[in-house]
C-alpha cells in the first residue's frame, strides 16, 4: 500500500472534523521541526477554530488527512497558538525560502512541501515542489520546476536576508482582509515584514484597517516613507486620519506631505476633530447624489465592489456640489426604500423625513444612542451651516467602544485545555511516543 502524500499549501483553508462529522476548523498552517540527520518531522497543525482564534492540533490527533478534509480523534485544546523555539511553519516560513541542490547544478526556490505519512504513523516532509533558477542569458527564458527529496537540496537563506513572500500570499489570496491581519500578526516579526513588503499597497491596506492602532503603528513603521504614504493614499480616510493620529507628530506631518493632495486633504479635514466626538469618528466619502437622481443611478452607486457595507445601506441627498463639503442635506434614502420603487422614480421625492442630522461635536457617546434607539445603519453629520461633511457608520462606533482588545478575544479562558467531544482512543496515538511524543497538547 503507498504512503499517503499531501501538499502542505493544498491543505490550506481545508475542513477540520471530528469522528463524528462535525466541523471543528480550518487549517491555516503546518508546524514541522528540523532534524539533523532526517527530513523535517511534522509536530501538528495550526487550525482556526470559530471566533478566528489558531490553536495547535497535535498531529497525534488526526486520524486521517484524505479528500482535502482532515479527521481528529475528537480532542483538542483550544488555548491560543503560540509558536515555540525550533518550531517552523511551512506556508508562512518554508514557502518561498531559497536552496541550493548538493550536487552544484544550481539554485531554487521552495514552492510547495509534500509531507507523508510513515509506516508508524509519523508525518514527515517527503518532497519538494521548487523553481529553479534561471540561468539563461536571456530574460524572457523559462524557469523549471520539479520535485525534489530534502537531501538533494540544502537551504541557502542568510540570516536577516529577506525571504520571498509570493507563495504564502498567493496561498493566503482568497482570505478576508480581518482573516489575513490575524494571520500576519501571528507570523514571527521579520517574516511579518517580508510579507507586508510583498503585499500589494491596495491588500496592505485593507489589512491595516483590521489591525489594533499599535499593531497598525509597528507595521507601518517597518515601511520605508514612500511605501507608507502610498498605502494611507489606499486606506479609508478616517481609518488613514486614525492611525496618522497614532504616529510621532513630525512622521505624521512628513506621510501627509507625501500622501497624494486629493487623499492628503481628507485626512487633514478629519484630523481636525477630537476623537471621541462624530467629526472623529465619521467618513467623509459617502454615497451622494442630487434630488433628482434616480433610483436606478442610486443602486448603481451603492453596487460598487468596493464599498462597505454599511456606507451602502443608504444614499445621502444634498444640494450641489455633491463632494463633502456639499451643499445643503437635504435627507438620506434608504437602500430597502429604493426597491419598493420603480427604476425611474426620482430620490428626492423618497427621502426620508424623520432622520435628523447631527454635528460634527456631537458625542460619541449620543452618537451610539442614536444609531441603537433607530436601528441605523449610518447617520449623517453636518456643519453648522447644515453641509453634509460625512456619515458616522455603526461599525465605527463599534469600534470606538469595544476595548483596544477586542480583536485578542480576552473572553476566551487562554489556560484550560477543552475536550471539544470526548476522546477517542486509537492504538498508536495520543501516546508518549511517536507523534505525540514530540510535542503533547500546546
Amino acid at each position: 500500500m503507498s504512503a499517503t502524500r499531501v501538499f502542505v499549501a493544498r491543505l490550506v483553508g481545508c475542513a477540520v472534523f471530528d469522528p463524528n462529522g462535525d466541523r471543528l476548523g480550518k487549517v491555516r498552517d503546518v508546524l514541522v521541526v528540523y532534524r539533523h540527520s532526517a527530513s523535517p518531522q511534522v509536530v501538528g497543525l495550526i487550525v482556526e477554530i470559530p471566533g478566528k482564534r489558531r490553536v495547535f492540533v497535535s498531529i497525534g490527533r488526526v486520524a486521517s488527512i484524505t479528500g482535502g478534509q482532515i479527521i481528529t480523534t475528537g480532542r483538542i485544546n483550544i488555548r491560543r497558538f503560540e509558536q515555540r523555539g525550533g518550531e517552523v511553519r511551512v506556508v508562512a516560513e518554508m514557502l518561498g525560502r531559497r536552496v541550493t541542490f548538493v550536487d552544484g547544478s544550481g539554485d531554487a526556490s521552495i514552492e510547495d512541501v509534500a509531507i507523508v505519512e510513515g509506516d508508524r504513523g509519523e508525518w514527515n516532509v517527503d518532497q519538494l515542489f521548487v523553481r529553479r533558477a534561471n540561468k539563461g542569458l536571456s530574460p524572457f527564458a523559462k524557469s523549471r520546476s520539479s520535485y525534489v527529496t530534502w537531501r538533494e537540496v540544502r537551504e541557502t537563506q542568510r540570516r536577516g536576508e529577506a525571504q520571498s513572500a509570493e507563495h504564502l500570499i498567493a496561498t493566503y489570496s482568497e482570505l478576508k482582509p480581518a482573516d489575513l491581519a490575524n494571520i500576519l500578526l501571528d507570523l514571527p516579526e521579520q517574516r511579518r515584514r517580508e510579507v507586508a513588503e510583498e503585499l500589494p499597497d491596495e491588500r496592505l491596506a485593507d489589512v491595516l484597517e483590521e489591525m489594533a492602532d499599535s499593531d497598525q503603528v509597528e507595521l507601518l513603521g517597518a515601511l520605508g516613507d514612500d511605501r507608507a504614504a502610498d498605502v494611507l493614499d489606499r486606506m479609508q480616510p478616517d481609518d488613514a486620519a486614525d492611525l496618522i493620529a497614532q504616529l510621532p507628530e513630525e512622521r505624521g506631518k512628513h506621510l501627509l506631505n507625501l500622501m497624494e493632495p486629493e487623499e492628503a486633504e481628507d485626512v487633514r479635514f478629519l484630523l481636525a476633530y477630537e476623537s471621541d466626538t462624530a467629526g472623529g469618528l465619521m467618513t467623509n466619502e459617502p454615497v451622494i447624489v442630487s434630488a433628482d437622481a434616480t433610483v436606478a443611478e442610486a443602486l448603481a452607486l451603492i453596487r460598487r465592489p468596493d464599498l462597505a457595507p454599511a456606507l451602502g445601506a443608504a444614499v445621502c441627498v444634498t444640494l450641489p456640489p455633491y463632494e463633502s463639503p456639499t451643499g445643503r442635506f437635504l435627507g438620506l434614502v434608504h437602500f430597502q426604500r429604493m426597491l419598493r420603487h420603480p427604476p425611474h422614480e426620482r430620490l428626492g421625492s423618497l427621502v426620508d423625513q424623520g432622520i435628523e442630522p447631527i454635528t460634527t461635536d456631537t458625542p460619541a457617546a449620543e452618537v451610539s444612542r442614536i444609531l441603537a434607539s433607530y436601528d441605523l445603519v449610518s447617520v449623517p453629520v453636518v456643519d453648522e451651516r447644515q453641509r453634509l461633511v460625512g456619515v458616522v457608520t455603526v461599525d465605527d462606533v463599534l469600534d470606538y467602544l469595544l476595548p483596544d482588545d477586542w480583536r485578542s478575544r480576552p473572553d476566551l479562558d487562554e489556560e484550560e485545555p477543552v475536550a471539544l467531544v470526548p476522546a477517542v482512543p486509537q492504538a498508536g496515538r495520543g501516546g508518549t511516543t511517536g507523534r505525540r511524543g514530540i510535542r503533547g497538547t500546546h
